[in-house]
């Protein structure tokens, strides 16, 4: 659907940019002025989701990397924190829905890039973990600092109970997307 500007004349880019942005911030004043609907939420998150991508996107351009290998990068870093343990690469190919030849592929890449290791699990040597490299991380954290110091800026306009509602309300969606995602459940 083409859009219109205010005198008629089909919008420029620019205009529609514009209005795509103006609609986000009036999401956003909706949501603060009250209980904010689905749609509200819905708008939010795909805002939020669209910006994190274009970090991701730039990140991986810079770095020769395909979005996938972005992914998978930020999979094993949270790997640990989410789930308490290393990343492996069946768990990987599962997480990023990809088959087993593709995850090959993308570690290798990121392997070769010096990105990640592959360490074979003491205890059981048939394991293999994923391992981000310190100066990879390092790397990343530093080209990813402005979207740090604009989440530790938005974090300081909240109280604490505040934070840990987002927290929770974030942590909860998770659990139900990935629920919703599980292998076996039906949409609709």
């Amino acid at each position: 659907m083409e859009r219109s500007s205010r005198d008629g004349r089909p919008a420029t880019a620019d205009e529609s940019a514009t209005d795509e942005s103006s609609a986000s911030a009036g999401a956003s004043a909706s949501a603060l002025e009250g209980a904010p609907d689905l749609q509200t939420y819905a708008v939010l998150l795909r805002t939020l989701n669209s910006e994190f991508n274009r970090h991701a996107h730039a990140f991986a351009q810079r770095h020769d990397l395909h979005a996938t290998d972005v992914h998978a990068l930020a999979a094993i870093l949270d790997s640990t924190a989410l789930e308490g343990r290393p990343m492996t690469p069946s768990r990987l190919a599962e997480r990023l829905n990809l088959t087993s030849g593709a995850v090959t592929a993308c570690l290798d890449r990121l392997e070769r890039a010096g990105h990640i290791s592959r360490t074979r699990d003491s205890a059981d040597r048939r394991v293999v973990h994923l391992v981000y490299n310190p100066g990879a991380r390092a790397l990343a954290r530093q080209y990813f600092s402005p979207l740090a110091r604009s989440t530790e800026a938005t974090m300081r306009r909240f109280t604490p109970a505040q934070l840990a509602t987002v927290a929770d309300f974030l942590h909860t969606l998770n659990q139900e997307l990935t629920a919703e995602a599980a292998p076996g459940r039906t949409a609709g």
